[in-house]
């Protein structure tokens, strides 16, 4: 078998650039809340493929139905010859999902093509064009996910023009000074000089913001933007991709806020690892489009769609909503413990296993180190932690450990970081 430096070597020579990595190194095989690499290095996983394998790597359970799936058929094309297991797992999440209105539910293959669609079943639905979004947001890398998405580099530099009528307006973040009255002040004040609320076909948010930084959704943010939503006939897109699946404690974080979305965007945990993505929704919005408008070949794969099934299985009788709390507690004690002994980490961000640290000079949030960020990142993988960094300054590490893994375990990849994190910043103040 080829080692890590022969793959790397393959890899810059045959793959763009543009295809960033996190890590050098080569997966082999995986289980539960660990990877090994080609050459047979085990590492504690803390990514779980970017909140992907919210059941583990290889869950038995995922594994056999899948297997089962297989034996029948792998693709036939639901817009061709239909098939029991988009229809089950359809109806399961119309029954799981938020509210009490009726619900249809279309599957697709990514979580761009889930936001996509949401937007033109919104347009549909409304006959109105324009869609606002958030600052820090990120829905995607296809155009229109690229517009809506509220950060520049790396996912929209050089890439326009990208489709019009896409606003952004202040997400809130109280640890930057941006309450939820500024946030509607900037909407108010969007609506009053550019745009009028009757042109706005969906407004999409995020409840926990993922790639802008791992922020929640400040106490009463979203039963406000419902309210607004209400009042002018505007689709209310509640993005879960990141979020749902037992993730932050609830089975979808807008459950927190008590609130229905019009349409809810999900995707990565869904399946397990399989690729699937959906829009779950009103069935009154979801029934606006004609037939034939929406779909795509492999959209909704019954091998994907058998995952699915096995996935909210686990969920239930693992109890992973609680979890995903007591994974959170556990982080969040190791992190104020290491906050108070150093001076690099500004805020600390708990919502079940969604947990995030942001990292600054000398507590002062306005200096983002986005350079021990990235060492810090670097320096775990080299001891045997995969993790993730994000934010719009660059400066955040994010922790998105399976939920299925074990407190020992997690204990340890903290052990590891925590000795990274004293060390580096340690040797920052030296050099200062």
């Amino acid at each position: 078998m080829a080692t890590n430096n022969e793959l790397l070597a393959a890899r810059e020579a045959g793959i763009p650039r543009g295809l960033g990595t996190q890590t050098t190194v080569f997966a082999d095989k995986a289980r539960n809340a660990e990877i090994w690499d080609v050459e047979g290095k085990r590492y504690i996983d803390l990514a779980a493929g970017i909140a992907v394998t919210n059941t583990g790597h290889n869950h038995p359970k995922v594994i056999a139905a899948v297997e089962a799936q297989l034996r029948r058929f792998s693709h036939t094309c639901f817009q061709v010859t239909p098939y029991d297991v988009y229809v089950e797992l359809a109806g399961r999440l119309n029954e799981l999902a938020p509210g009490p209105t009726p619900k249809q539910t279309l599957f697709l293959s990514t979580g761009a093509e889930a936001v996509e669609n949401a937007v033109k079943i919104a347009r549909k639905h409304t006959g109105r064009s324009a869609v606002i979004a958030f600052s820090g947001a990120f829905h995607g890398r296809t155009m229109m996910c690229m517009a809506l998405t509220g950060k520049v580099v790396p996912y929209k530099a050089g890439f326009g023009p990208f489709p019009a009528e896409v606003f952004h307006v202040p997400y809130p973040i109280e640890y930057h000074g941006i309450s939820v009255e500024d946030s509607l002040a900037a909407l108010d004040k969007l609506w009053k000089s550019d745009l009028e609320p009757s042109r706005v076909a969906a407004m999409i948010v995020e409840p926990v913001q993922g790639e802008g930084g791992f922020y929640p959704a400040p106490p009463g943010f979203l039963e406000k933007l419902r309210a607004l939503c209400d009042a002018h006939g505007i689709v209310m897109i509640v993005d879960e991709i990141q979020t749902g699946f037992g993730r932050t404690g609830k089975l979808f974080a807008c459950e927190y806020a008590g609130i229905q979305p019009d349409l809810m965007t999900v995707a990565k945990s869904l399946a397990g690892g399989f690729p699937l993505s959906g829009v779950v929704g009103k069935k009154k919005i979801m029934n606006s489009v004609e037939p034939g408008g929406l779909g795509g070949t492999y959209a909704g794969s019954p091998l994907a769609c058998a995952a699915g099934l096995a996935v909210l299985e686990v969920i239930e009788e693992e109890n992973l909503c609680d979890k995903a709390i007591a994974i959170g507690a556990q982080i969040e004690k190791w992190a104020l413990e290491l906050q108070t002994d150093t001076r690099c980490i500004g805020h600390i961000r708990i919502m079940g296993a969604m947990c995030a640290i942001e990292l600054v000079v000398d507590n002062d949030a306005n200096r983002p180190d986005a350079e021990l960020t990235k060492a810090i990142a670097a320096a775990a993988a080299d001891q045997g932690v995969i993790m993730l960094t994000c934010g719009v300054r660059g400066n955040v590490i994010r922790f998105l450990p399976p939920l299925t893994i074990g407190e020992e375990l997690l204990a340890e990849a903290l052990q590891t970081v925590g000795g990274i994190i004293r060390e580096l910043a340690g040797n920052l103040r030296k050099a200062g």
